[in-house]
């Protein structure tokens, strides 16, 4: 039988790789797309989706608290860990379907298997070699966990939320947001959670009134977080686990649950052997269009390491497919990209820190409020919420907006629009707030704080 022809081979199945199939494939290009693991990627099936799913579950203790302020009384709410597994499980099956229709609608030769590039042009799944004029690798990224002794006991957010047993004492190690939000999801949902970083403050390359605001409110929750503290090891003993400390202490978990970086998913698909460039840290190298040093090979998405992002791996995406099969007028602009953390209370930002801003711009004006919400003066709960813009005094445009606070993100999002089409200062003072709304306060701040 003749090897088939692929004007587009896509080695990974999740939002990159899915993105860039479909599109291409919609624009009369011949696809395959190889995936050995559920579709939709890492965002699907161990990301962003079962995340925000635990997170929405672990507001609801809170909630049911917050109530008794509002004239709601009743008994205290019980939790189900297994419930929860098998409906987030569900859904993401679901979702694994939706991706499986999605390609093949769109002409897509789905291939269940792990592929290799063994040759120029050619990709061999599962004993059979293709080829094809374009290889995309969109791998992704893999967490990875330090060597040290008794390494192999803890577990990363790839089995986080399947653990077997629901566990009252965890210990999370790392201080990005990843970390971050499984210590607020984790509390949430009742367990004790202590989380160790060595550094001198998590969510290091945020804006630091971000980082302290945030750090004190998930103490207030209960989050033993800890400050300059590192692992020595890991031991099992008949209660658990317990973590030997640098600096002579010790705790007790029943799991422990490590966040501390991910790693480029390059490993085994036969880049070097065709002279594929990559990165000390294996991603893989490419110029601007995405495009490696080896003619007719491609790469986007976390497995490039620029910007780890599910709708960055989309834009990525799209770009590229416009490129090899379109006009070519598409491309990613890596500036005011916002992002959200799903802690307890939620982050949302978009553009630069102050200390960024100050380093860029020169001379800015810095606007920040904190405060208690409308919702908490009956709740009883001590949250506050932050807000802050950054201004470039030259040219009075916001280049940074910061919230820590309930739903930040989905306020985040809409003055991303505002800010990428290059609003100032006077234009958030001339709009109308919306009134009671903790997002009004971004166009009521009036007076810089002290420089």
């Amino acid at each position: 039988m003749a090897t088939p022809e692929f004007d587009l081979f896509v080695i990974g199945a999740g939002s990159g790789g899915v993105r860039a199939s479909r599109m291409a494939a919609q624009c009369g290009a011949r696809v395959a797309v190889a995936e050995d693991a559920p579709l939709g990627g890492t965002c699907v099936n161990l990301g962003c989706i079962p995340k925000k799913l635990y997170a929405y579950a672990s507001h609801f203790a809170e909630a049911f608290e917050e109530s008794h302020g509002f004239g709601w009384s009743g008994p205290a709410p019980s939790f189900d860990w297994n419930l929860l597994k098998a409906n987030r499980a569900r859904e993401i099956g679901r979702l694994n379907g939706i991706y499986g229709r999605l390609l093949v609608d769109a002409g897509v030769t789905v291939l269940d298997g792990r592929a290799r590039i063994v040759g120029a042009n050619e990709v061999e799944v599962n004993g059979r070699v293709y080829r094809a004029a374009n290889i995309l690798v969109a791998t992704g990224g893999r967490p990875v966990v330090p060597v040290l002794p008794g390494h192999e006991l803890a577990i990363t957010s790839n089995e986080v939320f399947d653990l077997a047993e629901f566990p009252r004492r965890l210990v999370v190690v790392g201080g990005g947001y990843i970390a971050c939000e499984f210590a607020s999801i984790f509390r949430g949902m009742g367990a004790q959670v202590t989380q160790l970083y060595r550094g001198e403050q998590v969510l290091r390359g945020f804006d630091d009134d971000v980082r302290n605001f945030l750090a004190a409110e998930v103490r207030k929750k209960g989050v033993d977080l800890r400050t300059n503290a590192d692992v020595e090891r890991i031991e099992r003993d008949v209660g658990g686990l317990t973590l030997a400390l640098r600096d002579g202490s010790s705790l007790a978990a029943d799991a422990v649950l490590y966040a501390t970086g991910r790693s480029p998913n390059t490993a085994g698909l036969g880049l070097g052997d065709i002279g594929v460039a990559l990165s000390p840290n294996g991603a893989v190298i490419v110029d601007a269009h995405y495009a490696t040093n080896v003619a007719g090979v491609h790469a986007l998405g976390d497995v490039i390491d620029r910007v780890q992002l599910t709708p960055v791996a989309l834009a990525e995406a799209m770009a590229l497919v416009d490129r090899l099969f379109g006009q070519g007028l598409r491309s990613v602009d890596y500036e005011l990209i916002p992002t959200a953390v799903f802690t307890h209370p939620n982050i949302g930002t978009v553009g630069l820190s102050e200390a960024a801003a100050r380093e860029r711009c020169g001379a800015v004006r810095i606007f920040r409020t904190d405060f208690k919400p409308l919702k908490h003066t009956l709740s009883g709960s001590t949250e506050r919420t932050l807000m802050k813009l950054v201004v470039d005094a030259a040219s009075d445009r916001v280049v940074g907006l910061h919230m820590v606070g309930a739903d930040a993100g989905e306020t985040v999002q809409g003055f991303a629009v505002a800010m990428k089409a290059g609003a100032t200062k006077a234009q958030f003072d001339a709009t109308v707030g919306i009134h009671p709304t903790a997002a009004e306060e971004f166009v009521t701040l009036r007076e810089p704080v002290a420089p």
